[in-house]
């Protein structure tokens, strides 16, 4: 495992954490896994307020039945999701990518870079996402990768994530206008961008536009992106069962983006993104609370469906 410079004047409390990370770190992914499910199904059972914001933006999605059909499993894989992600940011990147199984759809990258083209990709909280990128810097026609970065408030995690998130291939870039300057030159360079466009931005960023059928307040910055003509890439890695490790697939856009309109653009996106999310609704984090009105927003929510 690779060892994790400790920041100084770090708080003894805050040590024990970092050390507690680390420790989970150590653990086969398989066995992360079955804790991050059992915690997963034991948050939902034990917080009101999370099994109904989880249960609504299930049902808001998929329909009546969805809790019956889809909650349980997808209660767990919240729970994976967050307990596989010391694995990954600690080990060895040649460790991780080996719990790739299969990689489908690679070639759509190739032919961006073939083309010329930066490559934008678009993952959202489905699956193991932390690996897509992990994965993109690893390959020549799509390395390097630069991610937007915003420090967590515990600056013990921040010196995690920096670390899990500037290995060779990697870059990461203030989650501000100057980051945002930073990606388009990156697209223009020719170079690669990743983004999670499912969440909620910060006030006079987005736009009220459809989310399974509700208005929901979306970013505006990955169409402004796909605006630089980078070859657009929807990515997911699916995770397998038992700890079995992941599916990464790639795939463009369905239709072409209508880029010169930004708004049609991020609702194009948005539908995108919906498509991929119900070919593997378990593995979606529906925990998050995609429909809130960012803070200190004056705009609100249409009444009516858009």
């Amino acid at each position: 495992m690779s060892r994790l410079p400790i920041p100084a004047n770090l708080s003894l409390k805050h040590r024990c954490y970092l050390s507690l990370v680390c420790w989970l770190a150590r653990l086969p992914l398989p066995v992360l896994q079955a804790m991050g499910a059992a915690v997963g199904r034991l948050v939902y059972l034990c917080s009101a307020s999370f099994r109904r914001l989880f249960d609504a933006n299930l049902t808001q999605a998929l329909g009546p039945d969805a809790v019956r059909l889809h909650s349980v499993r997808a209660q767990a894989e919240s729970g994976k999701a967050v307990f596989e992600l010391p694995w990954l940011w600690l080990h060895p990147r040649e460790e991780t990518l080996k719990t790739l199984q299969r990689i489908e759809g690679w070639e759509h990258v190739q032919a961006a870079r073939a083309a010329g083209k930066g490559i934008l990709f678009l993952t959202p909280h489905l699956g193991c996402f932390e690996i897509t990128a992990q994965y993109a810097a690893s390959q020549p026609e799509a390395s390097p990768i630069t991610v937007l970065f915003r420090p967590p408030r515990q600056r013990w995690a921040e010196s995690i994530l920096r670390f899990g998130r500037t290995r060779a291939g990697m870059q990461i870039a203030p989650a501000d206008l100057s980051g945002v300057r930073r990606l388009i030159r990156a697209l223009r360079s020719g170079e690669s961008v990743g983004l999670l466009p499912d969440q909620v931005p910060p006030a006079g960023q987005g736009a009220w536009l459809p989310w399974f059928g509700k208005p929901a307040y979306t970013m505006t910055l990955a169409a402004r992106l796909a605006q630089t003509g980078a070859g657009v890439i929807f990515a997911c890695a699916e995770r397998l069962p038992k700890g079995q490790g992941f599916v990464l697939s790639c795939r463009p856009p369905s239709s072409p983006l209508p880029v010169d309109d930004l708004e049609a653009t991020a609702a194009a996106i948005n539908q995108e993104l919906m498509k991929l999310i119900s070919s593997c609704p378990e593995q979606y984090f529906w925990g998050y609370n995609r429909y809130k009105t960012p803070r200190g927003s004056s705009e609100q929510p249409p009444e009516k469906p858009l």
